[in-house]
């Protein structure tokens, strides 16, 4: 089980992420486009710089659901490969069955 200030701190991030959505992809729709004056792109860097660090999404991190296990998690199912065991086992996910052959 994760600490829960970890959990806490990644919501945290994930609002950040979103609040900054819509600026982060329009500053780096500017940088990436060879058509602009290299000061116009240069602007946009600095922009973009000035952006919370946590607003960026690839610090955003993938954690189990139930446990906040940031190893071994299937986006899929969102949960760790400890839990979709256990739930497997049990039943709980539909369609999902032990392999056997």
């Amino acid at each position: 089980m994760a600490k829960l200030s970890l959990k806490q701190r990644e919501e945290k991030r994930e609002k950040l992420v979103a609040k900054y959505a819509k600026k982060y992809a329009e500053l780096k729709a500017i940088i990436d486009d060879a058509q602009r004056s290299e000061e116009e792109r240069y602007a946009a860097r600095l922009e973009l710089q000035k952006l919370p660090r946590n607003a960026n999404p690839t610090r955003l991190r993938n954690r189990c659901a139930l446990t906040g296990r940031p190893r071994g998690t299937f986006r899929m199912f969102g949960l760790g490969r400890n839990k979709i065991r256990e739930l497997a086992f049990k039943g709980d996910i539909p369609g999902m069955v032990k392999a056997s052959w």
